[in-house]
């Protein structure tokens, strides 16, 4: 049935949008919508709460975006746009580089209707935020941590007129990390409101869903419980422990021409390998937690631009980043919760394009490793190469280990000398962000 309306339905008109995002759709390039923008698009427009279960990469934005904008458009087309409400969609994200993402999707939407949008994420001075917010936003995309910190302090903001909340990758923020804030939202926000669930994975949270104040929600799943998208290739290698960095480099060279993410476990992890790869002249740039939430941008901006065609990252950058170009996701670490290799590999393979995801699992990580093969439902492939071939690279990638380790040890010394103050500028000095190779990438 769900098939035979997705054939009827070809445009965005026929969902029932107004001309005017319509209109913004096709500048946009969107042509058709997605699976989950058929399905879910309608019940909003109807007024109806959801709870969306869809592959990453598969327009889950737009499936709440377009009916927020519908309903602003329309609740003040007699009185015209610039009477439209203030503060009238909340839309939460567990990260905030997905944040800064969905709010240029409602900005690029709403470019045509004056629309105002205020991101409120942490790691960004508060009282430019501030100002954002004396501007009267319609639409305020944010993390939960700093939008309470703003309940609380900043002076005439309030969520009592609020229309919409969005929680966006909602299985995360239905976690414990995000728990308080979450609460302390619930309690300043109207209950009488439209509230959306969005995500690629969904957990048995159902008490919890209810205390997100659901009213009868429509459950859409255009996908599978847990699924990766079809154009995905997804491979696995057996490896040593010992041999991993000499795989990774080895993959990295026979993909030479590829945009490639590099999922570590650590932190830490992101840095060195990121230092590694640099030495054997691979243009990679780590991204983690750690890291300012300026100079998590800069690295994502560096990336996405192909001044670096590798991102060694955590999991930080595993949820909702739309980095359209991405060709290949490796996991260096076997994620030890496996819906986050769902995440992980969802970053390629977008909108109909294909993409390789290859887990390197070595033998501490065997059990981590066949939790996803029991959750995705299916035996992968094994990567094929010659261990001799991959062996060749072992001499170079120690010695570049060695070198990348004395580095660090040597910043992390000065960084104590100094204060602390001065380590980020360091690395990206090393690492060549600012347009130097390094100089040490051949043995002497």
């Amino acid at each position: 049935m769900a098939e035979e309306e997705n054939e009827e339905i070809k445009s965005f008109k026929d969902l029932g949008l107004c001309d005017e995002l319509v209109e913004a759709c096709d500048s946009l390039g969107w042509k058709t919508p997605t699976k989950i923008q058929v399905e879910a698009i309608p019940h909003a427009l109807e007024g109806k709460d959801l709870i969306g279960l869809a592959q990453t990469g598969s327009g889950k934005t737009g499936a709440f975006a377009l009916p927020i904008l519908h309903a602003l458009l329309e609740s003040h087309s007699k009185q015209g746009y610039k009477s439209a409400p203030v503060f009238f969609a909340l839309v939460l994200s567990p990260t905030r580089e997905l944040a800064i993402q969905i709010a240029e999707q409602f900005e690029a939407l709403g470019s045509g209707i004056s629309l105002k949008c205020a991101v409120l994420v942490g790691g960004v001075d508060i009282m430019q935020q501030q100002i954002a917010l004396g501007k009267r936003p319609h639409i305020i995309v944010g993390t939960p941590g700093r939008l309470v910190d703003h309940l609380t302090n900043t002076k005439g903001f309030s969520l009592r007129m609020l229309k919409y909340l969005v929680l966006d990758e909602a299985d995360r923020l239905l976690n414990e990390d995000f728990e308080k804030a979450l609460d302390d939202i619930l309690n300043v926000i109207p209950r009488d409101r439209y509230t959306y669930l969005f995500s690629a994975t969904m957990t048995k949270k159902v008490k919890k869903l209810q205390r997100a104040c659901l009213r009868n929600p429509v459950k859409i799943e255009a996908a599978s419980k847990y699924s990766t998208v079809d154009t995905l290739k997804q491979q696995y290698r057996f490896i040593p422990a010992k041999y991993k960095d000499s795989y990774l480099v080895y993959i990295l060279t026979e993909m030479s021409g590829c945009t490639s993410m590099v999922f570590t476990r650590t932190c830490d992890a992101t840095r060195l390998l990121a230092f590694i790869l640099r030495n054997l002249n691979i243009r990679a740039i780590p991204i983690s937690g750690q890291m300012t939430q300026a100079k998590r941008l800069g690295a994502l901006n560096k990336f996405k631009s192909g001044e670096c065609n590798v991102l060694v990252c955590t999991d930080v950058a595993s949820r909702g980043l739309d980095i359209p170009s991405v060709d290949m996701v490796i996991n260096y670490d076997i994620p030890t919760n496996s819906k986050d290799y769902i995440h992980r590999v969802g970053r390629t393979a977008r909108a109909g394009r294909s993409g390789v995801a290859i887990s390197l699992v070595n033998q501490y990580e065997l059990e981590w490793y066949l939790q996803i093969e029991k959750l995705i439902g299916k035996k992968l492939p094994e990567y094929p190469a010659q261990e001799e071939e991959v062996l060749q690279y072992l001499e170079s990638v120690t010695e570049a280990k060695r070198l990348s380790q004395m580095k660090l040890k040597e910043i992390g010394g000065t960084k104590k000398r100094r204060g602390g103050d001065d380590e980020d500028e360091d690395i990206e000095r090393y690492l060549g962000v600012k347009g130097k190779s390094s100089k040490k990438v051949k043995r002497k």
